[in-house]
């Protein structure tokens, strides 16, 4: 095992996005998950049905003890629901995390519509999070409302990736799913050039979580001391192999199957 990666984000009772795909991602990548917890949701393959938030000073306070202890090499956020929540967070990165590789996944929305963040919180997570962060892995509505333009054609994320990075972040990951079509395409651009991925679209409901696993498996291969462009090259392919081998649970959009590089025979008996 390789690699502290401490999560900040909200926990999603189902199990296929959030804290807990997080904690699955990191794992099967070899590296160790921490947490700060930021919300509770009752959440199913069907949608989220409701949002407990916890107090902004005990966010903090599990920020503080797991960086004091154990320590990080790299930090993702996911959800940060509100005004109070983002500025915690910022204060304590400010405070103990100076210098560690910081992913951002801008949370907005759930996969079945339901807000994740205040719409007040945007303009905080713009100005306060955003130029801290080392890599931001938006998906297209998140990018949308961070540039506040629509994004529709491959050529309209060519011209919002320069805008998103112009918030701050030095390298941007323009996530594609969200477009029509038999090819997906997400964009990288980092202060080298810019670069697109491309991959066939698998047709599947079970995609729940896709963006809470990208970004957990980028931050766990910067935390095992590789490039940008060689974390999300990694971490492309492992959402990919583990959409292709989803169990199928659910009525909804069921999860992902996270555990794809993990061989049970090779245990000893």
């Amino acid at each position: 095992m390789k690699g502290r990666v401490l999560i900040v984000a909200g926990s999603d009772s189902g199990g296929g996005a959030g804290i807990q795909a997080d904690i699955k991602a990191v794992t099967a990548l070899n590296a160790f998950a921490m947490t700060a917890v930021t919300a509770l949701t009752a959440q199913n393959t069907q949608g989220v049905h409701g949002v407990v938030g916890v107090d902004p000073a005990f966010i903090r306070q599990q920020m503080a003890v797991v960086l004091d202890d154990l320590g990080a090499d790299a930090i993702k956020t996911g959800m940060l629901h509100s005004v109070p929540v983002i500025a915690a967070v910022c204060d304590e990165l400010a405070a103990r995390a100076r210098g560690i590789p910081l992913v951002v996944d801008p949370v907005m929305i759930a996969k079945g519509g339901h807000p994740l963040i205040a719409a007040d919180a945007i303009a905080t997570l713009k100005a306060r999070l955003l130029p801290i962060a080392t890599v931001i892995t938006p998906n297209l509505p998140e990018a949308e409302a961070l540039v506040d333009r629509p994004i529709r054609t491959l050529a309209e994320m060519r011209g919002a990736v320069d805008a998103l990075r112009s918030l701050g972040a030095p390298c941007v990951v323009l996530k594609g799913g969200h477009m029509d079509g038999d090819t997906l395409t997400d964009l990288l651009v980092t202060a080298d050039g810019s670069e697109e991925f491309t991959a066939p679209r698998i047709d599947t409901r079970h995609t729940h979580g896709t963006g809470c696993t990208l970004a957990s498996a980028i931050a766990a291969g910067l935390a095992q001391g590789m490039a940008v462009r060689e974390a999300v090259v990694r971490a492309r392919a492992y959402v990919q192999a583990a959409i292709a081998a989803a169990p199928g649970y659910g009525a909804g959009h069921g999860p992902l199957d996270h555990a794809i590089t993990f061989d049970p025979a090779r245990l000893p008996r």
